[in-house]
Formats: C-alpha cells, structure tokens, sequence
C-alpha cells in the first residue's frame, strides 16, 4: 500500500522574495493562516513552532532553507490528542519564478498509512494556501467567515480522529 501524500500547486502574483517572507515570517502567517503564528531561528535542524492565540498547534525541525526556492521541515500536531501519537510529517515549499507570478508547489507527505494528520491536512492546506494567495494579491487574506470555516473544519477533522482512535 503506497504512504499518502498531498501535493497542492497554485499560482501566485508576488515575487519569489513576499512569498518567501510570508511563509518564514510570523508577522506575516497570523494575517493569512487564521491568527498561527510561526517561529523559528530557520537554519537546518532549528525548531519551529505554529502558535495560535498563545496555544501550541505544531512543532517541526527545518530540513532545507533555500531561500527564494525551496523551504521544508518536519510537522508535528500536538493541538489534539487524536493526533499527537503520529511520528512528524514533512512539508516542503518549492517556488518557481514564472514571468510576474510564482508558482507554489507544496507537498506533504511522509504520513503513516492509515494518518490522522493526512485527512485533517488535505482539508486545511487548500484554505490556507487560498488565503496566502489573497493576501499577498490583494494585502488581505480571506475574511473572518474563511477563519470560521477553517475552524469549524478543524473540529470536524478532530472529531473524526477522536472517534477513528477509540
């Protein structure tokens, strides 16, 4: 039985450099990713944290910072029980300059096969990626009925990881 995996490409009208900083840099993630806020020292092997309103929400370890092109780390979900018995994730950024756009390609994979945090993924990472997109188009990611969304999707996901667990 083949892992899973999700591969999301979109793109994006910015330089390869607003991407860059809006992916790495927290001031820029809470305006688009719902209020999380990531930190890191981002250098390979460094730790990173995904924090919302004061919570923890993931960790992670850097395993490639290139900038401008490429951009992976570990991913680790530690919001819910459900999910905090599942070994990290990886996530890797590839950017590609193309005329005045970007092309985004995000990939994550390296899940177990019967992943929690795959599902719960493969919901979210199209709402965000919407909202980075947005933001970096227009200054504004999506509107607080997106955050909502995104939410009660995270309650669903949860929900169903709780009830597959018992």
């Amino acid at each position: 039985m083949t892992k899973p995996s999700f591969v999301y490409v979109t793109y994006i009208a910015t330089t390869p450099e607003k991407l860059w900083r809006a992916l790495t840099e927290g001031t820029f993630t809470e305006q688009y990713w719902f209020g999380t806020r990531i930190a890191c020292h981002w250098a390979p092997g460094a730790p990173l944290t995904f924090r919302k309103d004061g919570a923890l929400f993931n960790t992670g370890e850097v395993l490639v910072y290139d900038p401008y092109r490429r951009l992976s780390y570990t991913w680790k979900v530690e919001i819910d029980d459900a999910f905090r018995g599942e070994r990290a994730s990886r996530v890797v950024f590839d950017l590609e300059p193309k005329g005045a756009e970007v092309k985004l390609t995000l990939t994550h994979d390296d899940f177990d096969i019967d992943s929690k945090v795959h599902e719960a993924v493969s919901q979210g990472w199209p709402m965000v990626l919407a909202s980075l997109k947005s933001f970096l188009e227009t200054g504004r990611g999506l509107a607080v009925s997106s955050a909502g969304a995104a939410n009660d999707t995270k309650e669903q996901v949860i929900a169903r990881a709780r009830a597959a667990s018992r």
